[in-house]
């Protein structure tokens, strides 16, 4: 059975840079078995009700400004798969969440700045998500949740967002890490390895500075979805972690 994963996309810039969060994703993507295909939830895609990519041949979407130009001409040439959108909508509609399949939604850079380090050659159906801000922690779990039979059957499921998210807070030119920052993904790391749901779905009010970490909740969201598909043993390591800009935190977490 496949893991799921949460990821950190980090600025668009991630996929021109050689750091160490990038060299790891490369390794991951040649280490994992190669999935059938991947259902991937993009903090840059929110919808009010739970949207599914349906295009067969979904286009390279720069939903960003003031970055180099070579980014923008940037393409990261994936395939859709329908039949995988169906059954998605499929296990979604049994537990009763409402959602619908978009036919022309193509890859936001929170898709494919991870998958072009994970899964470089593009060789393998890719179906994006959107996630809905206005979810409380356990409704976006129980999303990934209803999706946890797609593991069983070789389909690779990533939350793609960011612990810590706030561009009004980046230095630019740091070189460390802000304190605040670290004690925040500390807070989480030290409940998600018990998988302390209690405090984590209480995480605006329980850790500390969440108010200066997650401002908004898309950026998070996508991990309490790759902690429900992997509801069943509960297991959590965290493979990587590092910061840009003093804040912007870089890790991956993977569930299984």
């Amino acid at each position: 059975m496949f893991p799921s994963f949460f990821m950190a996309h980090g600025a668009p810039t991630l996929v021109l840079e050689h750091n160490p969060y990038t060299r790891f994703l490369r390794i991951l993507g040649a280490q994992i078995p190669k999935p059938r295909g991947v259902v991937l939830f993009s903090a840059h895609w929110e919808s009010p009700v739970q949207a599914i990519s349906g295009a067969a041949q979904p286009e390279t979407i720069h939903d960003f400004f003031g970055y180099p130009q070579r980014l923008y001409q940037y393409e990261y040439v994936a395939r859709g798969d329908i039949l995988l959108s169906l059954e998605v909508q499929k296990l979604l509609t049994a537990e009763g969440i409402g959602c619908r399949i978009h036919d022309e939604r193509g890859l936001d850079h929170g898709a494919w700045t991870v998958l072009s380090l994970l899964l470089p050659h593009a060789d393998v159906p890719v179906v994006t998500l959107s996630v809905n801000p206005r979810l409380v922690p356990e409704e976006q779990y129980r999303i990934g949740m209803s999706l946890m039979p797609l593991r069983e059957q070789d389909y690779l499921i990533i939350g793609s967002g960011g612990t810590v998210h706030n561009p009004g807070l980046l230095g630019w030119d740091a070189k460390e890490a802000d304190n605040w920052a670290i004690e925040f993904d500390q807070w989480l790391a030290e409940r998600i390895h018990i998988w302390d749901l209690e405090a984590l779905f209480e995480y605006e009010r329980r850790a500390p500075f969440a108010a200066d970490a997650a401002p908004t909740r898309e950026h998070l969201a996508p991990l309490f979805i790759g902690m429900g598909a992997a509801d069943v043993k509960r297991k959590a390591a965290l493979l990587h972690q590092q910061y840009q800009y003093g804040s912007l935190s870089l890790s991956c977490w993977m569930f299984s």
